[in-house]
C-alpha cells in the first residue's frame, strides 16, 4: 500500500473516531457545562497535570481563551492549578476532587457505551484490536 492510500485510510479513521468520541460521550456532559468546557475537562483528566499552553494547543484555542475557559472550570470547583515549587512561574492543571468524581462518572458511562459496542467481538478479535490501539499509540499517535 503506498503512503497515499494508507493516508486516506488514516483520514477516515480519525474522522470515524472524532464521530464516535462525540456519539458515546454526547449523554455524559453536565448541564452546567459547555462542550468546550467537557472536552477539557477530558483532556485534562487523562492528561494530568497539563499546563494552559499545552490545554490551548489541544483545544486549538487562543491562550487567553483558555485562560477565561479555566477560570470558569476552577469557579465551579472542577480544576485546581498548581505551582511547580522548583520553578514558580509554572503551574499544572489538575482536576478537582469534584472534577475527578464527574469525570469519573462519565468515563463509567461511556464505559458501557464502548462496551456494547464490544459486545460481538471475539477475544481473538478483542486482542487484535488492542494490539492495533498500542501500534497505532507508539507509531502515529505518539
Amino acid at each position: 500500500m503506498d503512503n497515499n492510500s494508507l493516508f486516506q485510510k488514516f483520514v477516515a479513521f480519525t474522522t470515524s473516531v472524532h464521530q464516535i468520541t462525540s456519539e458515546i460521550s454526547k449523554d455524559v456532559k453536565s448541564e452546567s457545562l459547555t462542550p468546550l468546557q467537557y472536552k477539557i475537562l477530558e483532556y485534562i483528566a487523562v492528561s494530568q497535570p497539563v499546563t494552559l499552553s499545552e490545554i490551548s494547543d489541544c483545544m486549538h484555542m487562543s491562550m487567553p481563551n483558555t485562560s477565561r475557559e479555566l477560570k470558569k472550570l476552577g469557579e465551579k470547583q472542577l480544576c485546581d492549578k498548581i505551582t511547580d515549587p522548583a520553578d514558580r512561574r509554572k503551574q499544572g492543571i489538575t482536576l478537582s476532587a469534584a472534577g475527578e468524581a464527574m469525570m469519573n462518572e462519565a468515563f463509567q458511562h461511556i464505559a458501557i457505551q464502548f462496551a456494547e459496542r464490544m459486545g460481538s467481538v471475539t477475544d481473538e478479535e478483542r486482542k487484535e484490536i488492542e494490539r492495533a490501539l498500542d501500534l497505532l499509540q507508539q507509531k502515529v499517535f505518539y
